[in-house]
């Protein structure tokens, strides 16, 4: 895999430009300086790879760009070996921000395209999630549940019930809420029955798909 000092400068510069937009997290700073996302992308758009920009990954999906990915992983407040469900694995990359930020991550895809082809990658890379799951995300993974931390990556136009039931006391649901825009929103659990909710402005994502079935 071909990962180069330019590459790792461009991430500095990368790292350096969140910064500025007001990401201040050590270990989230850290991952982005050190997962190579040029690889996560097809090849076209290497050159373009550290500019702060969401491209398309196939199966009408995205990688979500490099400060939304900070954005959503700071909230998370990830501790040592923190437990966290991610919705929409997508290409892998924030997938593997979490991985470097030394969370315990199972990850639910629901594109047997981008599955596939992710699963494979991660293996290539040496990336580890705990599990890597077809499925679909509106369910969570309660087999797996509770979880310290819950992440979408998808806009959903509600909160699905199951995601926060999920949750531990204490834990933390990261949720882009709304439909042609969404509202990035961070649900804590606080008891069986109690969230506070506090919402950070507006982001736009794919849609969240629910299987009707």
């Amino acid at each position: 895999m071909n990962d180069t000092f330019k590459h790792k400068g461009m991430r500095n510069q990368l790292a350096n430009l969140l910064v500025t937009k007001g990401i201040t997290h050590k270990k989230v700073l850290d991952a982005i300086r050190a997962v190579p996302r040029h690889l996560f992308l097809d090849s076209s758009f290497e050159a373009h790879a550290y500019q702060d920009k969401a491209f398309p990954i196939g199966a009408e999906q995205t990688i979500s760009q490099p400060y939304t990915v900070a954005f959503q992983t700071e909230l998370l407040a990830l501790g040592a070996n923190t437990k966290v469900l991610e919705i929409g694995t997508g290409s892998g990359y924030q997938t593997a921000v979490l991985l470097k930020c030394g969370a315990k991550v199972y990850t639910v895809e629901r594109q047997l395209e981008l599955f596939k082809k992710t699963s494979l990658f991660f293996k290539k890379m040496g990336y580890r999630p705990k599990k890597i799951i077809f499925g679909d995300g509106y369910k969570g993974l309660p087999d797996e549940a509770p979880f310290d931390g819950i992440i979408v990556t998808a806009g959903a136009p509600e909160v699905p019930k199951p995601l926060l039931s999920q949750l531990k006391v204490g834990g933390r649901l990261v949720i882009p809420v709304g439909v042609e825009e969404q509202t990035m929103t961070l649900f804590i659990r606080k008891s069986d029955k109690a969230f506070e909710k506090e919402e950070f402005g507006s982001f736009r994502f794919v849609p969240l798909l629910e299987n009707k079935n």
